[in-house]
């Protein structure tokens, strides 16, 4: 056994996400419905270990926000599903938030490949991480974001440390305390969900708090930018009929107004709800909830209360 191999063995051995459970060596004989049962009440437990990360996330966020107003980008690195995670949550932004595919990007060790299928030591290069946000020309009003449920992944741990080194606000999402990831980064958050309920699957609870984390970071940040009005997505884009239909549902919720009203501030509003819902609220042309809009960095509720 090479002296690599047993050194990684001995880390794995230390790592909360990696731990065996005695009281589970029989979950394979129990009825479906009964490992149904368990592994729902698994689950139940991932909630309150974010809960105890919400101070932590709460910082992460406001910084995050802070740079993306000033025209950064929020950039997310991790291996397998981390990685995965990652580049889900950045390809909901666009047609949620009518963000552009750049400013909020996940990128996957060992590239798109990496989504469907393993890509064999991805994972393990510093050097690849620094490659990918390279190609991309991380700076200082950049957020990178490295995610791993063990926090040693070296591809989130490389990624973390060239983004610093450039400037960028980083953050480092793990699954176990103390880790080299938290360690690296400017905001650790260390959601500890404990074993898994098949050993070392982190896909499973681990996975879970990643996904949930991962889902206030853009939408509290989008909330903090604007993009939304209440709890309204007054940023959707219209992209197909579901959407369209729901765009005229937004502006009824926000204004009121008969569809009749709602179709004419629409057209006029070349589809932009936004727009259209300034528009019926001021009562203001189309021209002017633009202007109001821009002058108001996008935020809805600024620009209804412009005065010009």
């Amino acid at each position: 056994m090479s002296t690599a191999y047993s050194e990684l063995r001995a880390q794995l051995a230390t790592l909360t996400t990696e731990a065996y459970r005695p009281e589970l060596a029989e979950i394979d004989r129990l009825s479906t419905l009964e490992i149904a049962r368990t592994m729902n009440g698994e689950d139940q437990s991932v909630p309150a270990a974010v809960a105890r990360q919400l101070p932590a996330i709460a910082a992460a966020i406001d910084a995050t926000a802070e740079r993306m107003a000033r025209g950064g980008r929020l950039l997310y690195l991790g291996a397998g599903t981390a990685g995965r995670l990652g580049v889900l949550d950045a390809s909901e932004c666009p047609p949620t938030f009518n963000t552009d595919p750049s400013e909020v990007v996940g990128l996957i060790a060992g590239g798109p490949a990496a989504m469907v299928r393993a890509v064999e030591g991805a994972e393990d290069s510093k050097e690849l991480a620094a490659a990918d946000l390279d190609a991309l020309g991380v700076g200082p009003d950049d957020t990178v974001v490295g995610v791993s449920a063990s926090g040693r992944t070296p591809y989130a741990i490389g990624a973390v440390e060239h983004a610093r080194a450039a400037g960028a606000l980083t953050i480092g999402l793990s699954c176990n305390a103390d880790s080299a990831l938290a360690a690296a980064a400017e905001h650790g958050i260390e959601v500890v969900t404990g074993p898994e309920l098949l050993t070392g699957s982190t896909r499973l609870k681990a996975g879970t708090a990643q996904k949930l984390v991962l889902n206030m970071i853009s939408t509290i940040t989008m909330i903090r930018l604007g993009k939304t009005y209440g709890n309204l997505m007054v940023d959707v884009r219209a992209s197909n009929e579901k959407l369209q239909a729901r765009s005229r549902r937004i502006v009824a919720l926000a204004t009121g107004a008969p569809d009749e009203q709602i179709e004419a501030a629409l057209t006029a509003a070349e589809g932009e709800v936004k727009n259209a819902i300034l528009i019926l609220l001021a009562d203001v042309d189309a021209a002017t909830a633009a202007r109001r809009l821009q002058d108001s960095r996008g935020h809805l509720r600024a620009a209804l209360h412009a005065t010009t």
